[in-house]
């Protein structure tokens, strides 16, 4: 998320595409409303059903679930047609003017395709993606090795070419014009079934928002992720942001809705596959050594620390035992040798290739695709750990409906565990503000918080070890494992310590001059940036360092920043930088280098976030000792080199950041650059393209390519066991899809168990349109069977106006959607949603297609 909720409130225009936020995240609504009642914002909702947000909107646009791209890139297209784009913004911004490669060609030219495709790999090689190059002759400074004289040097560097103009007909933007002229209102209206008055409508109201002194802030949830084209969904709408000016600006952004209150920490401490705490990647079995795994960083962005910031992760975790012979203990790092995300893995539980599960606040037996196929798979575990605060489906997918616990030979094991709220610690909020919660309340009976838990069983396990003299058991015995307390659980705050990072010898500078001294708190990453020696620091997750260091509450008082609770709102923007912490750096808004124009001053005086000032004391000294002034002042963190001037040019002769220019505001990517084009990243493609979802009712109308060329179709005996074959139109012919509702919780296990919230929403339900309910003989209240190619599902009709038939390209589509909380277990109960859901992912994360497959209804 690169804004916060509160920052809503700063916006002209809110776009929700893909979230519900009047449902599912009700505090947003308040500051969307607070900004329509202040600046007289626009609310723009774009989604299949009329939900409660389209309710109250301005405007409501439906479309057919796995569309969102024609939707958006019609916007881009509308945006550059009018010339609606920031063009100043876009110029020194983002790599509109970046040459890229004269031989790439896109799905205009390949009818669907980039250039690159192997059929048979289903992959490209992305080498007519990258930018254009040529070679310069620079003079650099350089001491000569035998006298120590300093001497001018002529060398030859590699420099990325720039057009002349963006109507080059190789720069980015030209690419990215020519992509998207093919997404007209026309073709928007024909694929996505949005009737062209109703795109123009969203169109003109929120690309207005690229003038100078006006900004939009797009909002989305699961809508936008839960497809096989779901990354590429997220990256369009970064796009238009960018071509927008609204990315780095107060009300502006791409700001996801995190669906409960810990998930941005949860993905920050690397609860995903794929990375090492703070997003830093995991290693691989072709990164035998730290010096291949490190190497993959970019060394001309802020990205040039990473090795760093992954020796403080690896000192926090192996202390003395990590090494700078034995490269700071990286051999004891797992390497990855393949996809371990969530629907492979319940694949090789279900060819009895994995043992053993430990199941911590998950509930797969609701939660997962063909979650039949997913129970199965349990079946074939010999010991299942489920750590939870109730018996959950998963728990007892052993006595599941139309299962005899006689056919399950799956120990299983339930540990009972302590709510949010009955333990003390930090959570990050969608926004990336971490704060710290205290105990509120005590657990129940035998049930633990999750740190007295894995506690225990890692002593355990390291007990089990001890007196070994194996190498391979050396990851287990040399982990630190220092949190011991008074009480009868680990310390939460040493916990929080060393997420923080501390010195673990004194920290130097390249003078000598100490940092910080040993035992003490770093106040942030940009000491391990700057130490001398940063394997003296231990760091547990680079991006949060400085959360749990005193930092003044607003009126002097030090505390930890997690813990602070000032009220100041310097510039009343709504960020009061005294509450909590804000990572990274206690930065507000991302990349807010942008909020100032490239002469660094304010966009919009009304909307002034950070500023260049040429009379501040930049905090250096000249070689003759007096100040040296020029700064970034303003009311949040700069996101950018604070003395950096912003008309200071790209240095070829330099490397790093120092070789990006004062207007190269995006400091995590190689070129400085916001992409409007992507030489790499991605795997199916630069630029985002409509595909169809695997399962749909017409045939792509945009090219001969019906879905995503990347992705990962499963055809295992596991699938075709459960019946786990794509649905086609004939057999299947209504779009269906998922969504969550206000009374319950994720799967529902907490939701569930309330009386007064299954007394709200008592039984799963189908919400069908009064003229498919018409066309299949069915009233509201009757029991309806949905069925799919996974298999079938009974519940009740609820018969609204909120669905519509849409005309795609003259074939009449109806759409139906269903709750995905309901289970066994609990007080409501009913049958579950992802029974229906196919086992197919997102090309490049693996997350589900849950939003767009397709159904069978009949009356029962």
């Amino acid at each position: 998320m690169t804004n916060f909720w509160k920052d809503m409130w700063n916006s002209d225009c809110v776009l929700a595409i893909g979230g519900n936020p009047a449902e599912n995240h009700p505090v947003s609504m308040y500051w969307i409303n607070g900004a329509r009642q202040k600046n007289g914002a626009k609310l723009l909702v774009v989604d299949p059903r009329i939900n409660r947000t389209a309710a109250v909107a301005d405007v409501y646009a439906p479309l057919r679930a796995g569309t969102d791209i024609v939707f958006l890139g019609g916007l881009i297209n509308y945006t550059i047609q009018n010339r609606l784009y920031n063009e100043e913004y876009v110029k020194y911004f983002t790599n509109a003017l970046t040459l890229i490669n004269p031989d790439f060609q896109g799905p205009a030219d390949l009818d669907g395709l980039f250039s690159g495709y192997d059929a048979e790999k289903r992959s490209y090689d992305a080498k007519t993606w990258q930018y254009q190059t040529e070679k310069q002759t620079v003079t650099v400074k350089e001491k000569d090795p035998a006298t120590g004289v300093e001497q001018n040097v002529e060398k030859e560097v590699t420099v990325v070419k720039q057009a002349e103009s963006l109507d080059d007909p190789n720069s980015a933007f030209a690419r990215l014009k020519e992509h998207y002229a093919r997404y007209t209102p026309e073709v928007v209206e024909k694929i996505c079934g949005t009737p062209k008055e109703k795109f123009l409508q969203v169109a003109e109201t929120f690309c207005a928002t690229g003038a100078p002194d006006k900004s939009g802030s797009i909002m989305y949830a699961m809508g936008q992720t839960q497809h096989t084209v779901g990354t590429q969904n997220v990256r369009i709408m970064a796009m238009l942001q960018l071509l927008l000016g609204n990315i780095g600006v107060p009300g502006g952004g791409v700001n996801a809705l995190r669906g409960e209150s810990n998930v941005q920490g949860s993905t920050d401490m690397a609860l995903l596959y794929h990375d090492l705490p703070g997003y830093l990647g995991c290693p691989t079995d072709k990164q035998p050594d730290l010096k291949t795994f490190t190497g993959k960083f970019d060394t001309t962005s802020y990205w040039v620390n990473g090795p760093r910031f992954v020796t403080t992760l690896l000192k926090a975790w192996y202390g003395s035992a990590a090494t700078k012979d034995n490269e700071y203990a990286y051999s004891y790092l797992p390497k990855t040798s393949g996809n371990y995300s969530w629907m492979p893995l319940f694949e090789a539980m279900y060819a009895s290739k994995i043992k053993g599960l430990f199941c911590m606040g998950q509930n797969p037996a609701v939660s997962g695709p063909n979650a039949r196929l997913e129970r199965k798979a349990l079946a074939n575990l010999d010991w299942l750990v489920v750590m939870d605060l109730f018996e959950t489906e998963t728990a007892s997918f052993w006595k599941a409906p139309g299962v005899d616990p006689a056919d399950i030979q799956t120990e299983v094991f339930m540990l009972p565990a302590a709510d949010a709220m009955e333990k003390a610690g930090s959570i990050v909020t969608s926004g990336r503000r971490i704060n710290w919660r205290p105990q509120v309340a005590t657990a129940p009976g035998q049930a633990k918080p999750d740190i007295w838990i894995i506690d225990r069983l890692f002593k355990a396990v390291k007990a089990a070890y001890a007196g070994s003299t194996a190498t391979k058991d050396r990851p287990i015995l040399d982990l630190v494992w220092g949190y011991e307390s008074t009480k009868d659980e680990p310390d939460v705050e040493l916990i929080a310590r060393e997420i923080n990072g501390y010195a673990l010898e004194d920290v130097k500078d390249a003078s000598g001059a100490v940092l910080v001294a040993k035992g003490k708190l770093i106040p942030g990453f940009a000491t391990i940036a700057s130490a001398a020696n940063p394997d003296a620091i231990a760091c547990g997750c680079w991006i949060h360092s400085g959360y749990w260091a005193d930092a003044d509450d607003g009126s002097g008082v030090m505390r930890p920043a997690v813990k602070r609770r000032g009220q100041k709102d310097p510039g009343g923007l709504g960020i009061y930088p005294y509450w909590g912490f804000q990572w990274p750096a206690n930065r507000k808004i991302l990349y807010n280098r942008c909020s100032a124009r490239p002469d660094g001053t304010p966009w919009s005086e009304r909307k002034k976030l950070i500023w260049w000032d040429p009379n501040a004391d930049s905090g250096t000294k000249d070689a003759q000792g007096a100040p040296v002034l020029g700064k970034w002042v303003g009311y949040d963190v700069p996101d950018f080199p604070a003395t950096k001037a912003p008309t200071a040019k790209a240095d070829p002769a330099k490397t790093g950041l120092a070789a990006q220019s004062g207007t190269d505001p995006f400091i995590m990517k190689a070129d400085g650059k916001g992409w409007l084009f992507a030489p790499k990243g991605l795997l199916e493609g630069p630029l985002p393209e409509h595909y169809e979802p695997l399962e749909s009712p017409v045939k792509n109308p945009m090219s001969g390519v019906q879905n995503n060329p990347v992705i990962k179709v499963f055809n295992t005996d596991a699938d075709q066991d459960i019946g786990d074959r794509v649905g086609t139109s004939d057999e299947f012919p209504i779009v269906c899809t998922t969504f969550r509702l206000t009374e319950h919780w994720q799967t529902g296990t907490m939701s569930r168990t309330l009386p007064w919230l299954a007394e709200l929403q008592p039984e799963m339900f189908l919400e069908i349109s009064t003229e498919l309910a018409q066309e299949k003989g069915i009233e509201c209240g009757d029991q309806v069977v949905v069925s799919s190619a996974r298999g079938q599902i009974q519940m009740v009709a609820l018969v609204t106006g909120r669905w519509k038939p849409l005309n795609i390209n003259g074939q009449v589509v109806h759409q139906v959607g269903m709750p995905w909380h309901f289970g066994w277990q609990g007080l409501a109960t009913g049958a579950v949603a992802n029974d229906l859901t196919p086992h197919v992912g997102d090309g490049n994360t693996m997350i589900p297609e849950y939003k767009a497959f397709l159904v069978d209804v009949k009356k029962a």
